[in-house]
Order: C-alpha cells, then structure tokens, then sequence
C-alpha cells in the first residue's frame, strides 16, 4: 500500500509538467519561445535551437528545455506550492508515525 507522502510527490512532479507544459503553449510561436529562453538564462544559440524544436509540447516540458529554465523556485516564486510541502503544512499530526512504543519510566 502506497504512502499519502508517495502519491502526492508523483502527482506533484505531473502537475509541475504539466505547468510546463501550459507556459511553453502560451508562447505559442518560435520567436516569442527564443526570447523567453534568453530571459530565462539560455544561451542564445541553444535558445533558437530549443524554440524550433519538432517535439510535441509534453516531451519538451519533460525535457531538459524546460526542466533547467523552469526550475521549481521560479515555479515557487510565481505562487505554486509543492502538495507535500503544503499536506505537512495542513496536517501536521498525520506525518506521526501510528504505533508508538510506550515509554518506560522506572520508579
């Protein structure tokens, strides 16, 4: 049986592709994708190289196109919270583990 902690940072690192994924749409044509990889801190030859890229846009959000500019702190400064970071947040009692020995005091 699968772990709360487990699922959630699968189903985080879905949701930070799909993220992804949604921002290099939004640029929609190959120039607009160069000048934003320049902004990003991409050389600007591998830039125009990466916006004319003939892969689909799920295996770019996968790739290392996307995975090294947008990173999970500038994912973090935009406001995305990681799902873990925020169920530790939420409940915290529940990271505790469910059967404690009790502790023995002598008298």
């Amino acid at each position: 049986m699968a772990s709360i902690q487990g699922k959630l940072k699968e189903l985080d690192g879905w949701v930070r592709n799909r993220l992804r994924y949604c921002i290099w749409k939004h640029w929609k044509k190959p120039e607009r994708k160069r000048k934003n990889l320049i902004r990003l801190g991409v050389d600007p030859d591998h830039a125009y190289q990466w916006s004319r890229t003939r892969m689909g846009g799920w295996a770019v959000a996968q790739s290392p196109i996307l995975i090294t500019t947008i990173t999970l702190d500038r994912l973090s400064k935009r406001g995305y919270m990681a799902m873990l970071l925020l169920y530790e947040k939420i409940a915290p009692h529940l990271n505790e583990p469910l059967y404690t020995r009790p502790v023995r005091t002598v008298v």
